[in-house]
């Protein structure tokens, strides 16, 4: 049985899709670009549009009833290949700060994103 998964915690979707979709032990997040849910603002600074999305899907992942420790797999889409090594790190910091193993992951430059983000980030999470 799928189960839609929606919190105000991340941007609502701007187009015809959810948040997330949990499939028992399985949660899959549509991509988050960097909205900030509360001011529907989109911070200049990459590495603070990294956070955001992972903040995003964080706040996802934990409606599910999951932590970002469940994380298994991430695509990370980027409008700018040379923005790497800042969202990495961003990317990196932000997984040691929840004491989570690194996922799996694929990142692949992308011509556009939506609301012109610098990076969006979706998440496979998997309850263990």
């Amino acid at each position: 049985m799928t189960k839609i998964i929606h919190t105000e915690k991340a941007p609502a979707a701007i187009g015809p899709y959810v948040q997330a979709v949990d499939l028992g032990n399985l949660v899959l997040t549509s991509g988050q670009i960097p909205v900030n849910p509360a001011t529907g603002d989109v911070p200049k600074d990459i590495v603070a549009q990294a956070r955001q999305s992972l903040e995003n899907v964080k706040a996802i992942i934990e409606q599910a009833g999951l932590k970002v420790g469940d994380i298994v797999k991430t695509t990370v889409f980027v409008k700018d290949l040379a923005d790497f090594a800042a969202i990495n790190a961003a990317y990196e910091a932000f997984f040691i700060e929840h004491q989570a193993a690194f996922p799996a992951r694929s990142c692949v430059e992308v011509a556009r994103l939506p609301k012109d983000a610098g990076v969006e980030i979706e998440a496979i999470a998997f309850a263990r």
